[in-house]
């Protein structure tokens, strides 16, 4: 099972203005994201606290969804 980390790195595109695709983008500059993480509750409360490039947790929530289609 990958991180949610890594499957976010492979939604980025720098020349989409898809929302997922800009978290993503923006997720790879953010040296603290927690990379080994693969629980919900921790991610969301670090991108609550700490991600300003995250303009609606709304498209956490739809990168989350695809994670779990991802891995199912």
């Amino acid at each position: 099972m990958k991180t949610f980390y890594q499957f976010l790195m492979t939604e980025r595109n720098s020349g989409s203005n898809e929302p997922v695709a800009q978290f993503a983008n923006n997720a790879f500059y953010d040296q603290s994201f927690p990379k080994q993480s693969i629980y919900y509750d921790e991610i969301s409360q670090y991108l609550e606290e700490n991600a300003s490039y995250l303009p609606s947790m709304t498209i956490f929530d739809e990168a989350w969804q695809l994670f779990q289609d991802y891995n199912n």
